[in-house]
């Protein structure tokens, strides 16, 4: 039972799974060429690393599904600090604290894991690697820092496709969430062959 309130805590959390969600026609006429402010755009977006986003989500992969609360994910540079709410297979409220390499996770009866391996952990949990380092650059609609890449923009200049590390990002709607910054994700769909999620951010806040 642990195990599996592990996976599916690790599993919304980290946005990943989904056979079910309808995904949207990808938008024509995409291209790979970035927009001519795509540089200053992405620069921006790179250094907003102290924000603050709420939402919910919905997961499913081919042994489980369900939905949860994001009650808030808090980024303070590399370090990130999410809480979940679900009545998905008695999740209740999870907690997951880490920076790249190391990740605690809470459970609602207050047990907690640590790892200094956090994909070794999720995959010992879920049965598949999860690039965890990668999603605090992806939620931002931005490639992470290591690793080949791809993009794909519609002909509004948005990104509508990030391919990654075997993951494909599609960004199915953009926000002007916050004055002072481009607009950010409003609802991202995350595939990896059949795992699937859909996020939809209802707020996103800039912290000092």
């Amino acid at each position: 039972m642990i195990r599996r309130l592990l996976g599916v805590a690790l599993l919304t959390g980290a946005m990943t799974g989904c056979t079910t969600i309808q995904l949207e026609p990808l938008p024509e006429g995409m291209t790979n060429q970035p927009p001519a402010d795509w540089a200053e755009r992405s620069n921006h977006l790179s250094r907003f690393d102290q924000w603050q986003l709420r939402g919910k989500l919905a997961v499913k992969q081919p042994s489980d599904s369900g939905t949860a609360i994001i009650n808030g994910w808090r980024q303070q540079g590399e370090r990130y600090d999410l809480s979940l709410s679900s009545s998905f297979l008695g999740m209740g409220t999870t907690r997951l604290t880490g920076v790249p390499g190391f990740i605690e996770l809470t459970l609602a009866n207050g047990e907690t894991y640590q790892s200094s391996d956090p994909e070794t952990l999720v995959a010992a949990a879920t049965g598949w690697n999860l690039p965890i380092d990668n999603l605090a650059w992806w939620v931002r609609g931005l490639p992470a820092p290591e690793g080949d890449f791809r993009l794909l923009f519609d002909e509004q200049h948005q990104l509508a496709i990030l391919r990654q590390d075997g993951w494909e990002i599609r960004y199915d709607r953009w926000q002007p969430f916050i004055d002072s910054l481009p607009a950010l994700p409003a609802r991202i769909t995350a595939l990896n062959g059949d795992k699937r999620v859909r996020v939809v951010i209802s707020e996103w806040q800039q912290e000092d």
